[in-house]
């Protein structure tokens, strides 16, 4: 039977890795800056566009993945619940792909969708590799897990 340090050492515990810091970086600032433009151009990023791409309740789904994006986003930035705060971005890239870029590879082609699929490519890459080592040596996990040993 796993005792409950056993599943704080799974979700908290991290690598004493100094470059994990940006990979934090770079999925942090993305998605607090897209969370972000969902609030502020609703045309281009809100709920406008949930409603094109097919959502019904556009405006919740648009403000709920804004809020998500922000908090999840600020969470990995500062390195803490690193890999609880991926899970819901990773969630919202696989959205991504499957509404708005596979359907560019059934009408515009492979290297139309390569092209346009590259930036949630990489951060769902980033995603997977936070999940997988955690916030790294300069993060709120690191300090939780530490002090949770003591």
């Amino acid at each position: 039977m796993k005792t409950e340090s056993s599943y704080k050492s799974r979700i908290l515990g991290t690598e004493d890795e100094t470059k994990i810091i940006f990979l934090r970086l770079i999925v942090g600032l993305v998605f607090i800056i897209e969370g972000i433009l969902k609030f502020l151009y609703l045309e281009a990023y809100g709920p406008s566009f949930f409603n094109e791409i097919g959502f019904r309740y556009a405006f919740f789904w648009a403000y709920f993945t804004g809020a998500f994006e922000i908090t999840c986003g600020f969470l990995v930035l500062i390195g803490l619940f690193t890999r609880i705060a991926s899970i819901p971005l990773l969630i919202i890239m696989i959205i991504a792909l499957i509404t708005t870029k596979l359907p560019l590879l059934e009408s515009r082609g492979l290297w139309t969708f390569a092209h346009e699929y590259r930036l949630e490519f990489s951060l769902t890459v980033l995603l997977v590799l936070l999940i997988i080592y955690g916030g790294g040596k300069w993060s709120g996990d690191l300090k939780i897990f530490k002090s949770g040993k003591t």
